[in-house]
């Protein structure tokens, strides 16, 4: 099990409230958890503690697909921090952890954690085979001595705010309705790598960026975005797809970042990418210079959008 505390020592306070979940994205549904937990924590002077697991369950019980998770570790750990929670345990998601009971996890935690409170999502299953639903929580919370409390469904056009609807839109790059149920910009964060040259070659430089491999990826296309790089923000043209104008047989799908008014070397540097908006589909050009008065056309767009005030209030910190 990994452990990231934050905020006031264990020592200072007494008790907690907990909640328990893979919580990919943090999106709206589950801040509604986060935010009920620490404001109850806050009220009876005690612990906010997010319990969640790495790897998804899903991906240990074969059921994961292709890439999966929305946020990296340590995406979700600076989210949780800045949502106010005082610590985070991980714990490694395996076989072992999957064939414990629902009686025996929760009992193992309330031991660790003498928590108070447990609060849950609305469709929340523990334990091997799924078979601590609420109702068996509430009984061993009788018997532990914590309350529980489930938090209902938040929707969007009578459908529920999940994890799955997100990696669908963001894969078919809809990065605005994605962010809408997220509640910021999709981030993407990964290391400046070299590249085959061609941007530079035709007077738009870019940046290569490898991002972790199990992260989810827009779909192929062009988008405006904002990119943070050494505590400084800039505004951003991103292409991602296999450079059909160059290559006659697809190629390995590249991120190509483009940074506005911007003229340094940043190789093995980490960049984040916040994603604003999907500008247009990849296109197949007869010329480099066909592409790169496309692409300058695509710059004018993405200042435009960028510019616009609902996109100035999610510039990143």
């Amino acid at each position: 099990m990994q452990s990231n505390n934050h905020g006031k020592s264990d020592a200072s306070i007494c008790g907690a409230w907990v909640t328990i979940g893979s919580f990919d994205g943090i999106h709206k549904g589950h801040q509604r958890i986060i935010k009920k937990i620490v404001g109850g924590a806050r009220k009876f002077g005690e612990r906010a503690i997010v319990v969640t697991f790495f790897p998804h369950p899903s991906e240990v019980l074969g059921k994961k697909v292709q890439v999966f998770y929305l946020n990296t570790p340590e995406e979700k750990d600076e989210i949780f921090k800045n949502m106010g929670v005082d610590s985070v345990l991980t714990f490694l998601f395996d076989k072992e952890l999957s064939r414990m009971s629902t009686r025996e996890f929760i009992g193992m935690l309330h031991r660790q954690l003498d928590f108070s409170c447990l609060l849950i999502g609305y469709d929340f299953r523990l334990g091997a085979d799924r078979k601590g639903d609420i109702h068996t929580l509430r009984d061993i919370g009788e018997e532990l001595g914590y309350c529980i409390r489930a938090i209902n469904p938040l929707k969007k056009r009578s459908s529920p705010v999940s994890s799955s609807a997100i990696r669908a839109l963001i894969k078919e790059g809809n990065v605005q309705k994605a962010a809408a149920l997220l509640g910021r910009d999709y981030e993407v964060r990964g290391e400046i790598i070299h590249g085959d040259g061609r941007g530079k070659h035709i007077g738009i430089p870019t940046a290569n960026m490898m991002p972790w491999k199990e992260k989810v990826i827009p779909g192929i296309g062009v988008y405006a975005a904002f990119a943070r790089l050494g505590g400084c923000t800039y505004k951003a043209v991103v292409n991602i797809g296999c450079r059909p104008t160059f290559y006659e047989q697809p190629v390995k799908r590249t991120i190509e970042v483009h940074l506005l008014d911007f003229n340094r070397n940043i190789y093995g540097e980490t960049i984040r990418m916040f994603f604003v908006k999907h500008i247009r589909s990849e296109e197949k050009f007869d010329s480099a210079e066909a592409l790169m008065r496309k692409i300058q056309h695509d710059i004018e767009v993405a200042k435009k959008v960028l510019s616009r005030g609902t996109a100035k209030k999610h510039i990143p910190t």
